[in-house]
């Protein structure tokens, strides 16, 4: 799962903490901005590492930088970045969220927890950061933790159907499993083109001896994304217990191609290996 982040610059006129002493270093920062909304990304981060060296106290300067960095996936120089807005500004909530998401993408789980957590001290109501933090704290094993993090998230980012779907995912791995279908209809429902709540919806519903609403899922993961190779492994899996083998070779040789593609081998020899059962039973 990838740790969500805001991702829209932070205008400096909007910190009222600025003293504009350095217009040199403003000018640049407007400067970086500018070339962000112009899709510039690599000349944007020379304006604003300008910007940070002509004032090492201008945090949106460091912040839109690390953001900057992150764009071009350069992870650990985006952590650095994010880390320098916070000490330039140790009240500034959405530097110490993108340092801990960025930290979490890195799977330093800890320090991730800890700077979320700051986060969350220093603006309760931001919910990307209580949605992070319940990423970190389920990578962490501390699932009821995580739980209250995700609830929070739910009720602070409406429109995001991310914690949702992570909550059903722990509800699942703790056998909740009418919860978990809850949670996972919920991001459904917020999100109608969310191929892996489908999937993990029509996985449960598979467990539970529900083909026919098991399929129904994998078809909606299908639709909404049809190069998620795991809808068609999952129909395969249910054309097999209905004993509908042809249909299933034909969705399982799509999924072990999709896995081949994209580079996962493992799950291209599942599939593989359930569709020489499929033939077999064909025969």
């Amino acid at each position: 799962p990838h740790p969500l982040t805001p991702s829209s610059p932070l205008l400096t006129q909007s910190l009222p903490s600025l003293k504009p002493t350095q217009p040199a270093a403003l000018e640049k920062l407007n400067q970086g901005l500018a070339l962000i909304e112009q899709g510039k990304v690599v000349e944007a981060i020379a304006a604003f590492r300008e910007a940070a060296e002509l004032n090492p106290q201008l945090a949106p300067a460091h912040y839109n930088l690390g953001l900057a960095l992150r764009q071009t996936g350069e992870l650990q120089a985006a952590a650095d970045a994010f880390y320098q807005a916070t000490q330039a500004d140790p009240n500034f909530a959405l530097a110490f969220a993108n340092l801990g998401a960025a930290l979490l993408e890195g799977n330093n789980l800890e320090q991730a927890a800890a700077y979320l957590s700051k986060a969350i001290e220093l603006d309760p109501d931001l919910g990307v950061a209580h949605y992070n933090y319940g990423l970190a704290l389920s990578e962490l094993g501390k699932l009821e933790e995580a739980i209250a993090a995700f609830q929070k998230a739910m009720q602070l980012s409406r429109n995001a159907p991310e914690p949702a779907y992570h909550l059903g995912m722990i509800y699942w791995q703790q056998g909740k499993i009418e919860e978990a279908k809850k949670s996972l209809q919920q991001a459904i429902k917020i999100s109608p083109q969310y191929p892996e709540a489908y999937y993990s919806l029509g996985s449960i519903l598979f467990e539970q001896g529900d083909l026919e609403g098991a399929l129904a899922a994998f078809r909606e993961a299908a639709q909404s994304n049809s190069n998620y190779a795991n809808a068609y492994y999952g129909a395969g899996l249910v054309f097999l217990r209905q004993n509908r083998f042809s249909d299933a070779e034909q969705v399982l040789e799509y999924a072990r191609d999709l896995y081949k593609a994209q580079g996962i081998s493992e799950w291209a020899a599942n599939a593989e290996e359930l569709l020489e059962q499929a033939r077999n039973s064909n025969r």
